[in-house]
């Protein structure tokens, strides 16, 4: 059973401590993790990041876990946070941004557990946001994009942050080294629809793009479909998973984040009793959390001269010398 407020009422002194140690665990009771996540954990992607997280905190850290597999519909969100808080979870990472609201509006209900958001930057009692600055990655990609491409396109899913701030990235890496090179940016409102990705991204290309970067959770993969399918001149890169094997000789280098390392990270404090104060941001600092590589089979495979100047923005990204985003 956990320490509630309810047996602090002996002094002020006596109910702080007690509350710093709300996450600590009763002698003998499991430590349980649930995740809510807007698709198929089966798909490449986003989704499957957060379920990796999930069962890494599984074999790391013993948790008890489960998840759920939801639609884009706020109230299930609600349903589904208060289903896992009312069995007794001690966390719940909702693995997106538009899981926050639903989140803040379920969470003062149940003090004890900490509701964990992907891709947020909320920090409001019990509800903390994990956000991997996606914009670090990107603007690598924007630096290559203009010294290898003429024109670029961009495939987002739904005009959210996460998503914003990733293009803001990669525009910025981009107008860091050709400040006129051509970008253009569309969305097909949605995370599933691989299809529209693909339709998307034929038009950018048909429009002169040769670097498409696809960014729309389980609906990526539509991206690196049409580059595939536009010959070898078309460049890409993989983003969040490793997609070469739909386009190998396109893509010229995958972003993983091995969100997990840092869900693991996090999960753990909570366990031991200390809770985040602020929301976490993992960026190329964390070398245990973002992967950056290239993929030497492309067809134009990035040169020797643009990584080494690639290597060099990066540091100076992971120093903070180099802002990547508005914040």
């Amino acid at each position: 059973m956990m320490i509630t407020r309810r047996g602090c009422l002996a002094s002020a002194v006596a109910a702080a401590a007690l509350i710093a140690a709300g996450s600590a665990l009763a002698e003998g009771a499991p430590f349980k993790m649930g995740l809510l996540v807007p698709g198929s954990v089966s798909e490449e992607g986003w989704n499957r990041i957060g379920f990796n997280a999930l069962k890494g905190v599984e074999a790391e850290l013993g948790a008890e876990v489960s998840y759920v597999e939801l639609q884009q519909n706020p109230a299930s969100f609600e349903k589904a946070f208060h289903d896992f808080a009312s069995q007794g979870y001690n966390v719940i990472l909702g693995h997106g941004f538009e899981f926050q609201d639903a989140a803040l509006a379920v969470a003062p209900e149940y003090p004890d557990t900490v509701f964990l958001i992907s891709s947020s930057y909320i920090s409001e009692g019990n509800v903390i946001g994990l956000n991997t600055d996606t914009s670090q990655p990107f603007y690598l990609m924007g630096v290559i994009a203009a010294k290898t491409g003429k024109k670029a396109g961009l495939v987002g899913g739904m005009e959210i942050p996460p998503i914003k701030e990733a293009f803001e990235g990669f525009t910025n890496g981009v107008r860091s080294v050709a400040p006129d090179f051509p970008i253009s940016e569309v969305y097909i409102g949605n995370f599933t629809d691989a299809t529209a990705t693909k339709e998307a991204s034929l038009s950018l290309i048909s429009q002169g793009a040769d670097f498409v970067l696809p960014n729309a959770s389980g609906a990526t993969v539509g991206g690196f479909q049409a580059a595939a399918e536009s010959g070898e001149n078309v460049k890409t890169f993989s983003i969040f998973s490793d997609f070469t094997s739909v386009a190998p000789k396109n893509i010229l280098g995958l972003y993983i984040a091995d969100y997990a390392r840092g869900v693991i990270r996090i999960v753990g404090d909570i366990k031991n009793g200390k809770k985040p104060t602020t929301n976490v941001e993992f960026g190329l600092k964390d070398a245990d959390v973002m992967q950056f590589t290239y993929n030497d089979q492309a067809a134009n495979p990035v040169t020797e001269n643009v990584r080494k100047y690639v290597d060099e923005v990066k540091a100076k990204i992971a120093a903070g010398e180099i802002k990547t985003r508005q914040k």
